[in-house]
């Protein structure tokens, strides 16, 4: 099985880089449990409802999902678009890595989530709290607290980024998610996948062009090296050569979700 990594620069090191952490970030796009919620309307995601989301066709996804993640050996992988803990359980347990996972519900009005699967050795959770569409996690990486903003809306990041700058003004932040809109100069934080977004480089297909809807931040004293876009043959659709998405309106088409995966080294 190939695959081909984009945007990675080839340097030469004369003294040894060390990268404390490598940390991805992926979208799975709308991984429901088959329950229905008692808090929002996920009908069309249960057996019986306008998908047919039955435990086959969420078994399927969960393994794809794990191969994915499998597949980066990251350090750390945030997860966007995941419904439930149990969602979050499922993964984690069929991961080749010793992973432990954080989850969160955020309240979104369609019941997706943040989580991060993380290696203990690697990074430690010190505390977690849920936002508007983001999720916040204070954490150690060596020896050194940072701030982790997950977010899926830059109008709601700005606020998180701003208010933890005026906290801790002197922490490192890393910043992941959909984030495309987001002023990153506004807040000196380095963009890991700018190199990858200006040669035409991108997770998702927009309007027939790759676009890098999703994002990496890092704010110093965290420093990012350019990050890699993650594409395997069997993630896309033979005809087209885009992300296959898991329906196509009603359609089951059997694609693990329509974005790719992101990666970076954070040192």
């Amino acid at each position: 099985m190939w695959r081909i990594l984009l945007s990675l620069t080839l340097i030469t090191i004369t003294q040894p880089l060390v990268a404390q952490l490598r940390f991805g970030y992926y979208d799975v796009d709308r991984l429901y449990d088959t329950e229905p919620s008692l808090f929002y309307d996920d009908t069309e995601f249960t057996p019986e409802g306008r998908y047919k989301w039955d435990s086959t066709r969420y078994e399927r996804k969960v393994n794809q999902v794990v191969a994915v993640i499998d597949s980066l050996r990251c350090d750390a992988v945030a997860l966007y678009g995941v419904e439930s803990e149990q969602v979050v359980r499922d993964i984690a347990l069929r991961l080749k890595g010793d992973y432990t996972y954080l989850h969160r519900t955020i309240n979104s009005f369609d019941g997706m989530d943040f989580a991060l699967l993380y290696l203990a050795d690697r990074l430690e959770p010190l505390h977690a709290e849920a936002q508007r569409a983001a999720l916040i996690i204070e954490a150690l990486i060596g020896r050194d607290t940072v701030n982790l903003v997950l977010c899926s809306d830059s109008r709601f990041a700005d606020l998180h980024i701003e208010e933890l700058i005026e906290r801790h003004p002197e922490r490192g932040m890393l910043v992941a998610g959909k984030l495309y809109n987001l002023d990153a100069t506004a807040y000196g934080l380095h963009d890991c996948l700018a190199a990858a977004a200006r040669r035409g480089q991108g997770n998702r297909i927009y309007r027939g062009r790759w676009r890098m809807r999703d994002r990496i931040f890092t704010r110093p004293p965290l420093r990012g090296h350019e990050g890699a876009v993650v594409i395997r043959r069997e993630w896309l659709d033979e005809r087209t050569a885009e992300p296959l998405p898991t329906y196509r309106g009603n359609r089951y088409t059997k694609g693990v979700g329509a974005y790719l995966p992101l990666w970076c080294e954070i040192e």
